[in-house]
């Protein structure tokens, strides 16, 4: 009979609590909102109940639409910098690629001549030639445009064959610790040998051309990429959730495509974007010492090249400022976008 008084005492005490509690909620209102007595009474009850604990309710608070690519462009695109560059980058390529399909456009490799068969040879920019003529009699408009497409092919296909040659082999590099030795060693001997000495030795032993470039660029591009993941890498993976993994038995590729090449996709894309430009710098060069493509093929090295030769004439100097300028917006393009995506991609800068 104690045990029910006091479970009788104790709802009664609960019930007076409560009706206390939703009379000073209904003071606390009329207080606020200056409502009658008669009017605070119409207020519906269910106002005023406690809400009790519903899984749907707590799960639709919990969630987060959150997406790190969303974020990613978001982040990237508020950089008017990078914004600009990209859209002007964007425009010079759709213009390089359709320029061979626009009306009144000449050949890159057609030689010009006047009426009586003298060659149009060095003539100045005019509403002709807008960019003038070389001295074979070659429209430069036509010939830098071509020359753009033809370097930035080459580029991509050797940024691309370094990125995949340099992210196996330096996440292989810098994870397995067997293979640690043989690859620095490796690296070791082809680092120390000049890179230029390299791309003139495969260049001069092959037939030059485009697939002798590429080839030849490719043999040193990725060591530069390989070492950069390599210590990115080493500093990633023995932290506590790799740790993890490996105790619970995860395999070693999936650890490597699971968590430590997502971690790295701010350094990748600016790795890449870098890779583009010094493609291009390295096909300069090469020409330049007359291990490029043949002079007939345009390219940017070739006009560079034919430009620095007449460079002291300041009537030719044309020459050479317009694929020089070309050369210019594309790697300072390329570095300024790759710097704004490498940052926007970085997880420590998402909120």
């Amino acid at each position: 009979m104690r045990m029910k008084n006091l479970f009788r005492k104790g709802a009664v005490l609960e019930r007076m609590a409560e009706g206390m509690t939703l009379q000073l909620e209904r003071d606390l209102i009329d207080e606020k909102d200056g409502l009658s007595a008669q009017e605070s009474q119409r207020l519906a009850p269910s106002l005023f109940e406690i809400g009790g604990y519903n899984e749907e309710m707590v799960e639709a608070t919990g969630y987060s639409n959150y997406s790190y690519w969303r974020c990613t462009f978001q982040a990237f695109w508020k950089n008017r910098v990078a914004r600009f560059f990209l859209l002007s980058l964007a425009a010079l390529l759709l213009f390089t690629l359709v320029q061979p399909y626009l009306p009144n456009q000449m050949g890159p490799a057609e030689i010009f001549n006047f009426e009586d068969g003298t060659v149009k040879r060095n003539l100045a920019p005019n509403s002709e030639y807008w960019f003038g003529t070389n001295a074979v009699g070659q429209d430069l408009w036509a010939r830098i445009w071509s020359g753009t497409r033809t370097s930035l092919f080459m580029a991509l296909i050797v940024a691309c064959s370094d990125c995949v040659i340099g992210i196996f082999i330096g996440v292989l590099w810098g994870y397995v610790r067997k293979l640690d030795g043989v690859l620095t060693e490796a690296y070791n001997i082809i680092d120390n040998i000049p890179r230029t000495i390299i791309l003139i030795l495969i260049s001069y032993i092959m037939r030059p051309g485009m697939v002798t470039m590429i080839i030849s660029m490719c043999c040193v591009g990725w060591l530069g990429m390989a070492r950069f993941i390599r210590n990115q890498i080493v500093m990633i993976r023995d932290r506590d959730y790799n740790l993890a993994s490996r105790c619970l038995g995860t395999s070693t590729a999936r650890i490597m495509n699971r968590n430590l090449l997502p971690y790295l996709v701010s350094v990748i894309m600016l790795q890449i974007s870098l890779a583009i430009p010094s493609v291009i710098s390295d096909e300069v060069f090469l020409t330049y010492c007359g291990l490029g493509m043949p002079k007939a093929i345009a390219s940017l090295g070739n006009l560079v090249e034919e430009g620095r030769k007449v460079m002291m004439s300041p009537k030719l100097q044309y020459q050479l400022i317009f694929p020089a300028l070309v050369v210019t917006f594309i790697t300072v393009a390329f570095y300024m976008i790759g710097n704004a995506f490498a940052d926007a991609s970085d997880p420590k800068n998402h909120v």
